[in-house]
């Protein structure tokens, strides 16, 4: 099967297959100000939608803003760590918007913090941010569709392809086990909502190494490093969100995991 196949040629049929159904409502992206929610953001503006970007650097949301897309961008500043700010941004969407149809649980943040003489701080935030953060987005949006009727949603989590097997390294543990815990976070809510006969989809995208600022984190990814490494560029993930947005709604695509070509790991 063709992950991104072209339209079908069945009339009336062909239109409820693609992102085209999408035009016009909402979906939030976090951790939307760099990188690949950025590239996420801008590649559902010019799909029509209207996209709510969330992150802490609002003024680098704003700066996404396409003329020429069909859609429209709203930029919230918010802190993925912290539940209350979470609850507002959900608030000022339901308000504004009527609620979330989409959700890209992009934002993560990772560290060296080893597990023998790292700082509790530097764990916390990992797990504040990569698996609570997450969860409570994701419980927020999934109540929106819900109240709202809305049975087409999505959820899909921005994972990593280390989320799929064990840490080369103790200093970079905590973060695996963070992408460890998103995958069983996914396979535990695709089994809650099937439990409630609900056809809200999720799903998870899980890249290799990307292009971005986030490697700058690990001290071992240092830019002459990187050089020597194949990577993947941020469109590469926001092209795999495309094409899972515009899958026929009987079809739940569960994981994508990538890896630029020449990975040898």
């Amino acid at each position: 099967m063709r992950l991104c196949r072209p339209k079908s040629n069945r009339g009336q049929q062909s239109s409820a297959m693609g992102i085209e159904r999408y035009a016009g409502r909402v979906a939030m992206v976090t951790g939307a100000s760099s990188g690949i929610g950025a590239a996420i953001t801008q590649a559902l503006l010019r799909k029509g939608l209207t996209v709510v970007g969330l992150a802490r650097r609002v003024d680098r949301v704003k700066a996404l803003a396409l003329k020429d897309a069909p859609g429209k961008l709203h930029a919230i500043q918010c802190d993925v760590s912290n539940e209350e700010s979470i609850l507002a941004a959900f608030k000022w969407v339901k308000g504004n918007l009527k609620g979330v149809d989409i959700l890209i649980n992009n934002a993560g943040v990772g560290n060296d913090a080893d597990l023998i003489t790292g700082k509790t701080e530097d764990w916390k935030r990992i797990l504040d941010v990569n698996v609570l953060g997450l969860s409570i987005c994701t419980r927020e949006a999934v109540q929106d569709m819900m109240t709202k009727g809305i049975d087409d949603g999505v959820i899909i989590h921005i994972s990593s392809d280390l989320g799929h097997m064990s840490p080369p390294a103790g200093n970079i543990a905590m973060y695996i086990a963070s992408k460890h815990m998103v995958k069983t976070l996914l396979d535990g809510l695709r089994k809650d909502l099937a439990k409630k006969k609900s056809k809200i989809r999720v799903g998870e995208i899980s890249p290799g190494p990307v292009k971005t600022e986030f490697a700058s984190n690990f001290k071992q990814f240092n830019p002459e490093m990187l050089k020597l490494i194949p990577l993947h560029e941020s469109e590469d993930v926001a092209e795999i969100v495309i094409c899972m947005l515009s899958q026929d709604p009987r079809l739940q695509v569960h994981d994508v995991i990538m890896h630029p070509t020449g990975s040898a790991h």
